[in-house]
């Protein structure tokens, strides 16, 4: 939400700047109402940490094998992907992460323990931040397994 706050507020500035000029505008203040629903669904509605969709795709083909999973393998990480990937760092893993298919800072932290752990070549800190390390590992996780499993 903050990081689309600062995009209004670029925004807000840059068609003051368009407009004339901040100077002369007179005293502005950004719009700090939540964006509508549609773009804020549409910003969220994936996040596939810098895979291609062939490498996303060998994701989801991994996470079906499990019984209880039934993703659409489309290439595109959603929020059912990553509850599923949860699911999986939990059960496989023993992660203790909440289910709710965000990926935050415990998700990453949970996938890099899994990247590292598993043998994916992951050597960095287990920070959960998804830095350059985490997604190349993840990148050459969903290469092997869409190879693999679809």
């Amino acid at each position: 939400m903050r990081a689309l706050t600062k995009a209004l507020v670029g925004v807000t500035a840059a068609v003051g700047i368009a407009a004339g000029g901040l100077a002369t505008a007179g005293t502005a203040v950004a719009d700090t109402s939540p964006a509508p629903r549609s773009a804020v669904a549409a910003a969220a509605a994936y996040n596939n940490l810098g895979l291609t969709k062939y490498q996303a795709t060998g994701v989801q083909c991994f996470l079906n094998t499990s019984p209880t999973v039934n993703l659409t393998e489309d290439g595109y990480l959603g929020p059912k992907s990553w509850e599923a990937m949860q699911e999986f760092l939990n059960r496989s893993w023993d992660r203790n992460l909440v289910t709710d298919g965000i990926v935050g800072p415990a998700t990453i932290k949970g996938l890099q323990y899994f990247l590292k752990h598993g043998n994916w070549g992951y050597t960095g800190k287990i920070d959960g931040i998804a830095g350059s390390g985490t997604r190349a590992a993840f990148a050459r996780f969903g290469q092997a397994t869409a190879k693999q499993f679809c």
